[in-house]
């Protein structure tokens, strides 16, 4: 039995991705300016991790939809606005709480017997792009990324989840 190929297009992805690169370029954003859009009428804060992170701890009032649940129908069922402004982060926007925030990064390690690969730069393999260029994607072009890294402990943010103590 012979299947049709798969429904991927890797070069139409690409050619999304180079758009959407100078788009995010414009829309990444410090936590002052994402605090201040937070608060804005039809803003929401929107989270892509998985449903165990985010019910564990995430920023108060943002709403979820797990990366891999992101379909055209879900996402027009929890933003049906496309205009909506939709400010994003991710595990690699805060620091100090490695458990609920663990850093999404590849670190490349050496074979003892070569220091080659020792030399190479960690690759930040953040939520964020991917949440962006879906977004994007999906005809969202209202979105900002936070921007910083931000501690845990910033008395200006909030968390909800069920680690949160109240």
């Amino acid at each position: 039995m012979t299947y049709p190929k798969a429904m991927v297009d890797f070069e139409a992805f690409k050619t999304l991705v180079a758009e959407v690169e100078q788009h995010r370029a414009k829309r990444l954003i410090d936590l002052d300016t994402f605090l201040k859009l937070s608060r804005q009428p039809k803003t929401v804060i929107f989270d892509s991790r998985s449903d165990f992170r985010f019910g564990r701890k995430h920023l108060k009032g943002a709403i979820h939809l797990d990366f891999t649940d992101f379909t055209q129908d879900n996402l027009a069922k929890l933003i049906p606005d496309p205009n909506t402004t939709i400010l994003i982060y991710c595990n690699n926007n805060f620091s100090d709480d490695p458990v609920d925030f663990a850093t999404k990064m590849f670190v490349p390690r050496a074979p003892p017997e070569t220091q080659i690969l020792s030399n190479q730069k960690p690759i930040m393999l953040a939520l964020n792009i991917p949440t962006f260029i879906n977004l994007y994607g999906y005809g969202y072009r209202n979105v900002y990324e936070l921007n910083e890294l931000v501690s845990v402990n910033d008395k200006r943010i909030q968390f909800e989840g069920t680690v949160v103590k109240k």
